[in-house]
């Protein structure tokens, strides 16, 4: 009796002390936690609240009838959304522009990268810089219109100069065999600098004595590039795959929709398309959310699975 006594003495004290080195923690970091607290707020209110609303793709919602009181269909929606003829026509189009996409940018921003940090003047290190920023603050209007401009074949600059050069005009904004590449191209154009942000950030905490050591045994610049730039930002390069990974299934709605035409429509029509056409115009709100749960059910499974995978090899991983 009295060791369990002892024993819930000590569990009590422990507990109290676990609370009151909270309390200071809390009372010492305070301004840092304030300054995370906008961000807990935003996850909170536009992440975790509208999570909420995924249980009407198990039903058969009603606006009128609210979560609450409308029909529970279970399944139905997924197994209506998995027999659907156009399923196998969603799918492929999103994998195909991911995976393009992953393929062909995503590499990019790395080459890009270990350019940039190769230069040794620093005036012109940020003016490369900006200049490759820059596209990525333009919006997709702007940048489909830019597209329009060079690759119509009435008006396009890119036509034009065929014509004059005695070549004849290429169809790209209506020919199927073009619209992936287009979408990937744009997406290069657009965020390639934008994305050499973190990587350059991550080579600048590599020992710079790892570099005065290579040049003493004689390594070029491209050996110092492989052997120590490399794998010092593999860590990263890794962690930012696997989120990548995360949204594989989304391309863009913006995008493929600005881009998109009758013409390409056997290859434009993807996850984002369908859902907006089906949910927004038709109003079937309980079949879209079991589109979208569907894609976040993937991504999750691709987050876990390379993440695993990474441990296995001896990665950091994301968690």
């Amino acid at each position: 009796m009295d060791y369990q006594t002892a024993k819930i003495k000590r569990q009590s004290l422990t507990q109290s002390k676990t609370k009151t080195s909270l309390w200071s923690e809390l009372k010492r970091d305070k301004y840092l936690y304030l300054l995370v607290l906008p961000g807990i707020v935003y996850f909170l209110l536009f992440k975790y609240y509208p999570m909420w609303g995924l249980v009407i793709a198990f039903q058969e919602y009603s606006p009128y009838m609210g979560v609450f009181k409308s029909a529970w269909v279970g399944l139905e929606n997924f197994v209506r959304f998995f027999e659907n003829p156009d399923f196998f026509l969603l799918f492929r189009n999103t994998m195909m522009i991911s995976l393009l996409s992953l393929v062909f940018f995503f590499p990019l921003p790395i080459v890009l990268s270990l350019c940039m940090n190769e230069v040794a003047s620093k005036y012109f290190k940020r003016t490369i810089q900006s200049i490759v920023y820059l596209p990525h603050f333009l919006s997709w209007v702007i940048i489909a219109g830019i597209t329009f401009l060079l690759l119509s074949q009435t008006n396009g600059i890119i036509n034009m100069l065929f014509q004059y050069a005695g070549f004849a005009k290429i169809d790209f904004l209506t020919n199927p065999n073009f619209f992936w590449g287009i979408l990937t191209g744009q997406n290069i154009w657009k965020d390639t600098g934008w994305g050499t942000i973190i990587f350059l950030a991550a080579m600048t905490g590599i020992d710079q004595q790892l570099y005065e050591a290579a040049k003493i045994d004689g390594a070029n610049r491209l050996r110092q590039m492989w052997h120590i730039t490399l794998p010092g930002i593999r860590n990263v390069i890794i962690i930012l795959l696997i989120l990548r990974l995360g949204h594989i299934m989304d391309v863009g709605f913006e995008q493929v929709f600005l881009m998109s035409n009758g013409a390409v429509a056997g290859v434009a029509d993807v996850f984002e398309t369908y859902v907006y056409r089906n949910g927004i115009q038709q109003g079937q709100f309980s079949y879209t959310t079991a589109v979208g749960l569907f894609k976040s059910v993937i991504g999750l499974v691709l987050v876990v699975g390379s993440n695993w995978l990474a441990k296995r090899f001896g990665e950091e991983g994301v968690y």
